[in-house]
């Protein structure tokens, strides 16, 4: 397939969604902007999988740091995303409008910049996957074109190389005795929001009082966020997806979404729910000791009280 064949419109199929993943994956710029990052040990680094909570994380903390600012159109303008910042010319050493430094990220322990702080929420990867696949339809390919099995085949294929959410979930968990990382219940964090505020506070040093918790709590609620969607959408990742890929102008890539956002594996086909169960054994299990998410997932909660 030409590297211009179906310019300018989405993908129809996962042959296509691959050569759009392809132009508009730039590793060696990423491999260049994160080693371009200068990490000081107050800098605070939220980096879940994909679809784990990162844009909930990011309005939270830069909430708390500023109490409620909203002078921004994308929220990764104000807390930047370490592997894109060449691509979008941020300069990710810059200071910026309070402190302590936010970035967010998608790597795992093992290939984040060390020398930070950092926050991560975990989440059920039927969960996350099926976000994912929603967040990409009407973006990356047209509704409806493209299968939950289709859409699986790259999480399987891509295993292996460390890059993958089940590896990123066991390098975190890995970390969660370490005194610079906060692991959060992605569902808790929804669940019960002021607890989250409440550690994540302390973790970054900011002194958090009635009225900031209370402001803070209508800042990441989902009524505050759908009605600043705008700002919660990666605009400038679509707009680079439109220079870079091809993508029509107008896609929709929105991350809050007026459904609720906690167990959403119910709409996944039985085959994938069992690949997903087997991965889990095979890849999770022996480096946990935990049959299932569910299992990890209450621990943690457990764990909460501690931070």
């Amino acid at each position: 397939m030409s590297e211009h064949s179906f310019w300018g419109r989405r993908a129809q199929n996962m042959a296509e969604m691959n050569e759009l993943s392809q132009r508009n994956m730039d590793l060696d710029g990423m491999r260049a902007s994160i080693a371009a990052y200068q990490p000081r040990p107050t800098d605070v680094i939220i980096s879940p999988a994909g679809k784990c909570g990162t844009t909930l994380l990011q309005q939270t903390f830069h909430t708390l740091r500023t109490r409620g600012d909203m002078d921004f159109d994308d929220i990764s303008r104000v807390v930047p995303w370490i592997e894109t910042a060449k691509k979008l010319e941020i300069d990710i050493n810059a200071e910026q409008v309070a402190e302590p430094r936010g970035f967010k990220s998608h790597l795992s322990w093992d290939h984040v910049p060390k020398g930070a702080r950092y926050i991560v929420s975990l989440r059920d990867p039927k969960d996350a996957f099926e976000s994912s696949y929603r967040f990409m339809e009407g973006w990356y390919f047209e509704p409806g074109t493209i299968t939950y099995e289709e859409f699986f085949v790259p999480r399987r294929e891509g295993r292996g190389r460390g890059l993958d959410q089940w590896a990123h979930l066991v390098s975190w968990w890995g970390q969660r005795d370490n005194p610079d990382v906060l692991l959060i219940s992605y569902d808790h964090m929804v669940e019960d929001p002021e607890s989250t505020i409440r550690r994540i506070a302390r973790f970054c040093g900011i002194d958090l009082d009635d009225e900031l918790l209370a402001l803070t709590l209508e800042h990441t609620s989902r009524a505050f966020m759908l009605k600043y969607k705008d700002r919660f959408d990666d605009a400038m990742m679509r707009a680079a997806s439109e220079r870079f890929g091809g993508l029509p102008p107008g896609s929709d890539s929105a991350k809050i979404r007026a459904a609720g956002a906690g167990r959403r594996q119910e709409a996944l086909p039985e085959s994938i729910s069992r690949e997903c169960d087997e991965i889990w054994q095979s890849d999770v299990t022996s480096h946990t000791g935990f049959e299932d998410f569910a299992g990890l997932e209450q621990a943690l909660r457990a764990r909460s009280g501690e931070s």
